[in-house]
Parts: C-alpha cells; sequence; structure tokens
C-alpha cells in the first residue's frame, strides 16, 4: 500500500507493514491455502465418483450403507474436523499476535511497546 505524499501514515498502515504483521499473514496463509487445497481436492473427487463412478459409489458396505453414502458422510466430518483443526491452530498460533495488533491500534501505541 502507498503513502499519499504529504500525509502521515495511520495507524492501520503502520500495523499493516509492521513485520509483525506480515508474519501474522504469512502464517495464515501457510496454513489455510494448503488446507483449503486438500478440502477442494477431496471435494472434487467425490463429486467426480458420484458422477462418473456409480459402480463404485452404489458398492454395498453394510446393509444399505454405501460407499458413496460413507464419502458423503466423510465431506461433513472432514469440515467439521478442519473447522476445530483450525481454530485449535489459530488458539495457538495467530490469536495472540492478533490481540497485541489489535490493542496497539486501539490504544495508540508503538508496536515496539513505545507511544505512537
Amino acid at each position: 500500500m502507498t503513502d499519499t505524499v504529504g500525509q502521515p501514515e495511520t495507524d492501520y498502515q503502520r500495523v499493516q507493514n509492521s513485520e509483525e504483521f506480515q508474519a501474522l499473514k504469512r502464517r495464515f496463509r501457510r496454513f489455510v491455502f494448503p488446507m483449503t487445497a486438500f478440502f477442494l481436492a477431496w471435494y472434487f473427487l467425490y463429486v467426480l465418483l458420484a458422477a462418473y463412478a456409480h459402480d463404485f459409489m452404489s458398492t454395498k458396505v453394510w446393509g444399505n450403507i454405501n460407499v458413496g453414502l460413507l464419502l458423503g458422510l466423510g465431506q461433513f466430518v472432514s469440515t467439521f474436523a478442519i473447522t476445530m483443526i483450525y481454530a485449535r491452530w489459530a488458539n495457538n498460533r495467530q490469536d495472540a499476535v492478533a490481540e497485541r495488533l489489535r490493542l496497539h491500534i486501539e490504544n495508540g501505541d508503538a508496536l515496539d511497546g513505545g507511544r505512537a
């Protein structure tokens, strides 16, 4: 983000340009992008199997339960699992840093501990 000539940098811009915020964004992206790619690949695999592998998806596993039903339920399970994994990861890795940055903006403190 570029500054307008002659205008001072805002608190938000100072935080955005800080190394701490950039590290926060990098950690977030390193977690979210691979997890999203994994889930989308898993989802599209399910859709493609449902569309083109009817015999496989209709294979009975137990009673009226077939592979398609198990994989469909697996979509729900994986969604909840990814949500829980993300929540735990964010609580342990992101929230403390994000809280410090939020307090910096609200209190006007410099990121190094002094006043801005």
